[in-house]
């Protein structure tokens, strides 16, 4: 969701975002225009829990308590709704505030050296504010999806010497790797603290299974409005067939055979308050040609929350969820690889990170800490890879200096390099936020 289309002189180290919140995963991006010494990482990513399908997991104490909190957005359930202003304004600011941390590592790491930083910029594109401080251009820019720090190295128009022993070209390896590897260091820090939030003031969630599943919301004018649905009812049955086991696997069962059934109904078993009656929903067609009735769905569980009685007990559950969601992470960027003719179609943008935020903002407080720090998470996570967009890219050539005595590649190798691997992102980022908008209910309903 970062893609840097500033024309500016040096190249940035970026932050990108294009995540991946379907399997959860995800990538971000950053543009280009000149090599100059910015170090152009997009955040190109498929990433782990799923927002779209079985999403968080709080770890607490010895008990690994899975909370799956895939009421926010059922993958051909009408997911993708940017109802409320307030929550896409939420989901907005984390997805900003992850950028602002990631490229302020960037900077701190570079300006405690005493390495010479030109700008700092908040968001892509035309500049909308800025000001001058002690030689750093800071900016808010017009798209506010991701960042990036500038340095003057190869800017024709700095009055720096280009032998000037600060310059961060000039600078030994060492001293390099630690200016590039500081935006992921600040988000693995940025998500422990997240976490740790969590923990301290709001609680781990533990939870309570029953049988159904619960149907929180129902969008006006649907076809479960039209049928009789209402928000509060729990299925009990789909045509006729009890789930064999409550929770996660039972919201999948209701959401397969709605997708299975356009414009045939589907027999439903609903519990509202004490009694338990039939309703046949006809689900309606959706674009790509399967069923859909406009509801979120969650599994049937009540939530209480349970706090540390002391700090050591408060790092330790933070601990343990922050290693369980690092894993998931790590896990569903390697089925992406993996089987990614299957796993592709699930990379998302940040047009449906925002939306996957804005209903996680909307239905509860944890998710969004969750929401929060698995996209930090994931933004470190990929920008480690060893490609020529990604803060793991400008490591690899760095490396490759270091196992060349020192000897950097020339100029023009490693601005191919770099042009051609952020033209690769850019192209991504904009097919993704295409997608995922006409992917969006009310833009599907316009159409």
């Amino acid at each position: 969701m970062v893609v840097n289309l500033s024309p500016s002189p040096s190249p940035p180290l970026h932050s990108s975002s294009i995540i991946r919140l379907a399997n959860s995963k995800s990538p971000i991006s950053e543009p280009w225009l000149r090599l100059k010494t910015h170090f152009p990482k997009p955040l190109l990513s498929p990433t782990s829990v799923n927002f779209t399908c079985n999403k968080n997991q709080f770890l607490h104490g010895k008990n690994r308590n899975r909370l799956d909190f895939r009421t926010w957005s059922i993958a051909g359930f009408d997911y993708g709704n940017f109802e409320g202003p307030q929550s896409v304004l939420e989901a907005a600011a984390v997805l900003t505030a992850i950028i602002v941390v990631h490229e302020s590592g960037h900077f701190l790491a570079a300006s405690l050296q005493g390495i010479h930083v030109s700008k700092f910029a908040v968001g892509f594109g035309p500049v909308l504010a800025k000001f001058n401080a002690k030689n750093v251009e800071y900016s808010i820019r017009a798209f506010p999806l991701g960042g990036f720090v500038g340095f003057p190295d190869n800017d024709p128009e700095s009055d720096i010497p280009v032998d000037d022993e600060n310059l961060l070209k000039n600078r030994p390896i060492l001293d390099r790797v630690i200016v590039v590897s500081a935006g992921v260091v600040a988000n693995i820090i940025f998500a422990f603290v997240i976490i740790f939030a969590q923990v301290l003031f709001v609680g781990l969630p533990e939870q309570e299974v029953f049988p159904g599943v619960v149907v929180p919301d129902v969008r006006p004018f649907s076809a479960a409005s039209r049928d009789g649905l209402v928000p509060g009812d729990v299925i009990l049955e789909v045509n006729g067939s009890e789930f064999p086991k409550p929770g996660p696997s039972a919201v999948s069962e209701v959401v397969d055979a709605i997708k299975r059934n356009p414009k045939r109904y589907v027999l439903l078993k609903i519990k509202r308050g004490e009694q338990n009656f039939d309703i046949r929903v006809t689900p309606d067609e959706n674009f790509d040609g399967t069923g859909k009735i406009g509801v979120q769905l969650a599994p049937n569980v009540k939530i209480a929350k349970v706090r540390p009685k002391n700090l050591v007990q408060a790092v330790e559950f933070t601990g343990q969820e922050f290693w369980g969601l690092a894993s998931n992470v790590l896990d569903g960027l390697k089925q992406t690889f993996l089987n990614f003719s299957q796993s592709a179609s699930k990379v998302s943008g940040p047009v449906a990170i925002i939306a996957v935020g804005a209903e996680v903002a909307r239905s509860n407080i944890d998710g969004l800490f969750q929401f929060a720090a698995i996209l930090n998470i994931n933004l470190a996570v990929i920008n480690l890879l060893p490609l020529p967009a990604l803060d793991g890219g400008t490591l690899a050539l760095i490396l490759i200096e270091a196992a060349r005595g020192g000897r950097k590649l020339p100029l023009e190798v490693e601005q191919t390099i770099m042009s051609s691997g952020i033209m690769l992102v850019i192209i991504l980022g904009l097919f993704l936020i295409v997608r995922d908008t006409l992917n969006l209910d009310f833009i599907k309903d316009l159409l």
